[in-house]
This record gives structure tokens, C-alpha cells and sequence, in this order.
């Protein structure tokens, strides 16, 4: 089920050629958004969702009833999990810092929250609470003012109960019942009944990620994500069934989901086969799970453990499970990952839900410049500095010469005017 192969950087390249007829239909959209606002984001919410409401924001009671109606020991389980992520990204959060000079200078960089920032949530069979939580509670202990959300309904109107109550227990009371590309075209650019955001993060599909990234710019994004991806380092101490299951547990996501095993064992291998062959009859997305495995699924047999990980490294995987003796002491050979989970009782599964780590992360080898999403990408930073007139003074031969060195000299002027009238 899983291809054997060896290693080629060809092999594994994630190709993301733009498709034309996408972004210009998405184009399309945005546009009509920008100019007619209100009326084209109802208009598309009918014709791509079914729904025919004249509101689109939720109700405080909505979500009130959402969370009565929610069973409790959900309702538990999402508080223990922002307890637990709550612990991780706290210490996340950055401080502004001053530094005062002898000379009399005084520079420095302040902190701030953004001010809006807008979470998309998909709907339908693929509306996940998780999605919530990651994204939002980053957001709040940043201390963005208005965290609002973002997701489709069909014709009924009605978001999941255990959607509405995800974005309670977060503190999120502006929900939006709108999705796709007029949701982040309304984001961006704002309506009479949506005010605009600083940022839209969360994940959609192909046509709300090609939005994301042609509104880049008019709004910042979290990053334009790939499907999802997993790879398994793994010598002779891991066991086959807890492999094949975390293969398994990526490849039902989506038929593109990429599957990796990186090994030196090849008898490891044949035992995981049958597994796999064992497991997935038994899934209810069993279908999705195979078309992934069967396409994208791989295994590559290396010929030492720093082989492993030099394949690990350039294909900067999503998410990187380490199943070896001593996982602990491999975290060192890791360069390139967006989440790493080590030894054998540490599935990313965890990480998915109740971990307390972000399951937001670069995909498609972004991870060898991209990081997971954390407090940091909800702040901006702005520098600021005093100079004194006798300090500006020692420097503003070395301006000068910078400027000239460019060909600006309103520059050099711009510092030697406070001495004398331009410059010699």
C-alpha cells in the first residue's frame, strides 16, 4: 500500500502551479464583494450554499442554546484543551523593551495587539471545533480586541451546536454565517454589516485558500496551507500497529494527504503493510484513506539513522513522529518540522486536539522557513528612537556618505540641516 522507493528530492516536490480558472473565478468574486458588498455576499451565500437569509449574524441566543445543548463532557473536553493550550502558547507572548544609552538615546520596540482578526471555520462534514481553539486562543492571549468567526450554513441557517459552543468557551460572540470567498472578501475589504479585520486566519478549501492569497496584502493571513502531511521515522523498537494507525490518521483527511515511513528496517515495513491491510477496512472514511495511501503514501528505506533524518530534513514534513529507542536524543537532527512528536505513546493526534502544541502548521515543505501558529502572529511590532542633537552630530558624516554613496542627497541634507543649511 505504501510505495517503496528510494529517496529523490523530485519525489517528494509539492507542486503548487496556480490554477488560472480558480483564481480568476475567485477574482470575480472579491471583486463583486469589494463593490457591492452586503447584496453580493448574500447573493453568492445562495447560490453556493443554499442559504436565503436576509442575517447573517448569529444571535446571542443561538449561542446560548448551543452551549445548553452541547453535552457537558464536550463541553469539559474543549475547557481542558484551552487549559492545555493556554499553558503552551502563554509563553509565547512578547514584551515590549526600552533601552536607555549613557549618550542620552533611547530606542526601543512596542508590542502591540491586532486590533480585529477574523477565524474561518469550515462547515458542513468538515466543521471541526478543533479549528476553533487553535486559532482563537492564540488570538485572545495576544490581546486582539475582536476575535469574530466566519462559517458557512446551508439552507436551514444553523451552525453545529458544538461550533457555536467552541467559540463560547474561546469568548467569541461575533459569528458570521457566511463562508467561501465572500466570507474573506468581506473580511478583507469590510461590508455595511461586517466591519473590516486586520487578519483572517483558518483553514478552507482551494477556493478560500486561493482568496487568502490574493487578498495578501489588502489583510494578512496565516499562510496558504497544503493538505495535510505526515511522516514516521521509525527503527526496530516501534510497533507496526501504532505506525499504520498514525498513517492511517493523516490519510483520511483528504486523498491528497501525503503518508511517509523513513526507516532502516525493511522487515518494519512488511509488518506496517499488513497493518495498513488489516486497518483500514474497519474505517468509515476507509475509501479517502486509500486513495491517499495508494497515491501519495511512501516509504523509504535509509541506510542510517543520519539518512533519516537528512530525508526528514528536506522534506520538512507537517507533522514528524520520531518512533526510535531514544526519541529524545534525536530531537537534535531535526532542522525542518512544524510539529514534532516523540516516542511511541505521542501520536499526533495529540497535538490535534488536547495537547496543548498548535495543529496549525506549514505544509508542503514550508517548514523549512514557516512556523506553527502562535501568539506572535497576532502582534505587530513598532520601533521607535530619541536621539539628542550632539549624538545625531557623531553620525551625520556617516549618513552623509551612505546617502551620497545611493545618490540621495536629501538625505545627507535631511541631516546636516540641523547643524547648517545642506552640505558640503
Amino acid at each position: 500500500m505504501l510505495k517503496l522507493v528510494k529517496y529523490n528530492p523530485k519525489e517528494f516536490a509539492v507542486k503548487n502551479a496556480p490554477d488560472n480558472k480558480i483564481e480568476k473565478s475567485v477574482q470575480k468574486i472579491i471583486g463583486n464583494v469589494c463593490r457591492f458588498g452586503d447584496k453580493a455576499v448574500l447573493s453568492y451565500a445562495k447560490e453556493f450554499d443554499g442559504f436565503n437569509g436576509r442575517s447573517i449574524k448569529v444571535k446571542n441566543e443561538e449561542i446560548e442554546n448551543a452551549l445548553k445543548t452541547v453535552d457537558k463532557n464536550i463541553l469539559h473536553i474543549f475547557k481542558r484543551a484551552k487549559m492545555q493550550m493556554e499553558e503552551f502558547h502563554r509563553r509565547q507572548i512578547e514584551n515590549s523593551y526600552s533601552i536607555y544609552k549613557e549618550n542620552g538615546v533611547i530606542m526601543g520596540q512596542i508590542i502591540r495587539p491586532l486590533e480585529r482578526v477574523a477565524i474561518y471555520v469550515p462547515g458542513g462534514s468538515a466543521a471541526y471545533p478543533s479549528t476553533v481553539l487553535m486559532n482563537a486562543i492564540p488570538a485572545k492571549l495576544a490581546g486582539v480586541r475582536d476575535v469574530v468567526m466566519f462559517t458557512p450554513v446551508k439552507s436551514d441557517g444553523k451552525i453545529k451546536d458544538f461550533i457555536l459552543a467552541a467559540a463560547a468557551v474561546c469568548g467569541i460572540t461575533e459569528v458570521y454565517k457566511i463562508g467561501g470567498v465572500q466570507a474573506v472578501a468581506a473580511a478583507a475589504y469590510g461590508t455595511c454589516s461586517i466591519p473590516k479585520v486586520d487578519k483572517i486566519v483558518g483553514p478552507g478549501n482551494v477556493y478560500v485558500a486561493t482568496a487568502k492569497k490574493l487578498l495578501f496584502g489588502v489583510v494578512d493571513i496565516d499562510m496558504i496551507a497544503g493538505p495535510s502531511e505526515i511522516l514516521i521515522v521509525a527503527d526496530s523498537s516501534a510497533k507496526p500497529e501504532y505506525i499504520a494507525a498514525d498513517l492511517l490518521s493523516q490519510a483520511e483527511h483528504d486523498k491528497m494527504s501525503r503518508s511517509i515511513l523513513v526507516t532502516t528496517d525493511l522487515s518494519l515495513y512488511k509488518k506496517i503493510e499488513r497493518e495498513l491491510e488489516l486497518q483500514l477496512p474497519k474505517l468509515k472514511r476507509k475509501e479517502i484513506a486509500k486513495n491517499a495511501l495508494e497515491n501519495n503514501g511512501i516509504c523509504v528505506i535509509a541506510k542510517s539513522i543520519d539518512d533519516i533524518f537528512a530525508i526528514s530534513n528536506l522534506i520538512a514534513p507537517e507533522h514528524l513522529e520520531i518512533m526510535t529507542k531514544n526519541p529524545l536524543a534525536m530531537l537534535s537532527k531535526v532542522k525542518n518540522a512544524g510539529a514534532v512528536f516523540l516516542g511511541h505513546n505521542s501520536p499526533e493526534v495529540l497535538g490535534d486536539y488536547i495537547g496543548g502544541t498548535n495543529h496549525v502548521l506549514p505544509t508542503a515543505g514550508t517548514a523549512r522557513f514557516a512556523s506553527p501558529l502562535g501568539v506572535y502572529d497576532f502582534v505587530k511590532r513598532t520601533s521607535y528612537s530619541y536621539y539628542p542633537k550632539n549624538v545625531l552630530s557623531e553620525f551625520k558624516e556617516d549618513i552623509t556618505s551612505f546617502a551620497l554613496l545611493e545618490g540621495l542627497d536629501a538625505h545627507a541634507i535631511a541631516a546636516n540641516i540641523r547643524f547648517k543649511r545642506g552640505y558640503k
